[in-house]
């Protein structure tokens, strides 16, 4: 059982020059909320002085706690780890940009005091380029499969949730890792409230538009078996369309006494099918792929240093 108050979790990748402001900004509303609280900064191996930085800010404040990652294994990961730190019964994770402002958790905590499991805060308005907006409205519609149309909408990185839904994935050793899929196998009980993000003022995302595509590739195949679903649709449809051809063919045959000529025809016959059938060869080898690193029980991060008060598991 988990002592009542708020857990903090900040995945840090190469933002040494925001996290002073970070968290005083933190310090000052979690101090205002009259409960225990902790602030977990993970550091994401990004190669700058942030492990540094979090460093100074835990031999100045008892309060704070960090990790390093012995290499970069993305946010999802580096959350997994603080989730599993975590000494309160409530979590709240939020970028180290300060876009998501630290002043906005009451908000998230006062929605699960009225009985949800998971609040998300939905941005009023996204403080992205094009390319990154695109790319996380892609990552949303590949969540759809694996949480619910309606869910998958609201998610964001700024979000509060009772820590014991973590038992639900506490063995969980894969290293394709989403929070929110894992979240969801433990409650359905999702809401959201709005909030406000602010624009980023130092450095640039480490998101580029590849990684979030790929990101939203790894989810699909490794979270939904939505893809094997398409796989299967698509060979129906291949399918019916050659026995399409094959009638054409043959009422051809009968009604005129000629064959269909032309070797381009033939030709652009059989590119289109093997093109589907090499599609669906390859959504079946990421999913063989994902069962092989299942079986060789590659962990989804490992720690290289932890950092202030004696943590537990």
């Amino acid at each position: 059982m988990n002592k009542p108050g708020i857990s903090v979790i900040v995945p840090v990748y190469r933002s040494a020059a925001t996290l002073p402001e970070l968290h005083r900004r933190l310090a000052a509303v979690l101090s205002s909320q009259q409960t225990e609280y902790e602030i977990l900064l993970i550091e994401d191996g990004g190669g700058d002085n942030s492990w540094e930085v979090t460093r100074n800010l835990i031999d100045g404040d008892p309060r704070v706690r960090g990790a390093r990652m012995s290499r970069n294994y993305g946010q999802h990961s580096a959350l997994l780890c603080g989730i599993r730190m975590a000494r309160y019964d409530t979590v709240v994770t939020l970028d180290d940009d300060l876009q998501n402002p630290p002043e906005e958790i009451p908000k998230l905590t006062a929605a699960l005091a009225r009985g949800y499991d998971v609040v998300y805060g939905t941005p009023e308005h996204q403080q992205h380029g094009f390319l990154r907006n695109t790319a996380s409205r892609i990552t949303k519609l590949a969540l759809q499969g694996a949480m619910g149309a309606e869910t998958a909408s609201r998610v964001s990185a700024f979000r509060a949730f009772r820590t014991e839904l973590r038992d639900a994935f506490k063995t969980y050793r894969s290293p394709a890792v989403n929070i929110d899929v894992l979240l969801s196998w433990s409650s359905n009980r999702f809401t959201s409230v709005t909030v406000r993000h602010d624009p980023r003022t130092q450095g640039e995302s480490g998101y580029t538009l590849r990684k979030l595509i790929r990101h939203a590739l790894n989810m699909m195949t490794g979270f939904s078996t939505l893809p094997l679903q398409m796989a299967s649709v698509i060979g129906f449809f291949f399918a019916s369309f050659g026995f399409l051809v094959l009638a054409y063919v043959l009422g051809r045959y009968l009604v005129a006494g000629t064959s269909v000529p032309g070797f381009p025809f033939l030709a652009s016959l059989i590119a289109i099918f093997s093109g589907a059938q090499l599609f669906a060869l390859g959504i079946i080898g990421e999913y063989l792929a994902r069962m092989h690193f299942r079986t060789m029980e590659r962990p989804p991060y490992s720690v290289r240093e932890l950092a202030g008060a004696e943590p537990t598991a």
